[in-house]
């Protein structure tokens, strides 16, 4: 098994990430929107067994999940705290509002996606019902993001937002949303089914911030 690099980056900051994964997809936008250099150091997910389970990596998240960030001599798990610690490190621009009440409901939607879609269609819960079940994994998969994703597409209904989640201004709300979408379509969902985060999916995309932090772009992209 590879090794993975637990020396000192080249930049300050550095992204354990596999391209695959929704939540470091989820970080990258981030670093690149804020316009942060940092090194990517990729943890491959299923190569060998995952490289996720080396003990050196494990020391760093003891779950054995990307995305993992250090800082320096600090290191950070979990998507939505690191990119509240990058919010807070570099507030412009900014993804979070100012008013508290929109704030709030734009950590709702981000936790409808981080706790309500993403970790029920997570590799580890589809490696476990492939091993101690008769479920298909990806009609598991389709119902659970396709039952979330209809929660999304009501809740951002009352935003009348042309172009973004919330307030035609990019927060992280949209950082959550279309990694998301990404892996719906891995499924064979059809996206258009929900025209609004149709919509949304297809102006981020356009931007500069989530081209580089698509999944194809990344080094452990298989081309």
């Amino acid at each position: 098994m590879t090794k993975l690099d637990f020396n000192k980056s080249v930049s300050e900051l550095k992204l354990y990430s596999y391209y695959r994964s929704s939540c470091s997809y989820r970080v990258r936008i981030a670093l690149f929107y804020k316009g942060l250099d940092f090194t990517y150091e990729a943890v491959h997910l299923i190569k060998e067994g995952g490289e996720q389970f080396q003990k050196d990596f494990k020391n760093l998240n003891p779950l054995s999940q990307v995305p993992c960030l250090r800082h320096k001599d600090k290191v950070l798990i979990q998507s939505l705290p690191i990119l509240l610690y990058l919010e807070d490190m570099k507030p412009e621009p900014s993804l979070l509002p100012k008013d508290f009440y929109t704030k709030a409901k734009i950590l709702s939607f981000c936790e409808m996606i981080n706790s309500g879609i993403q970790p029920i269609q997570n590799l580890s819960v589809l490696n476990y019902l492939d091993k101690h079940s008769k479920i298909d994994k990806v009609q598991w998969s389709r119902f659970w993001i396709k039952k979330g994703l209809q929660a999304c597409e009501l809740f951002l209904k009352s935003e009348k937002s042309d172009f973004f989640c919330f307030s035609n201004k990019l927060t992280l709300a949209d950082l959550f949303l279309i990694p998301q979408i990404y892996n719906a379509v891995r499924f064979n969902l059809n996206i258009k089914e929900f025209p609004l985060l149709h919509r949304i999916n297809q102006n981020c995309l356009g931007l500069e911030a989530f081209q580089k932090a698509s999944p194809e772009n990344q080094v452990d992209s298989p081309k």
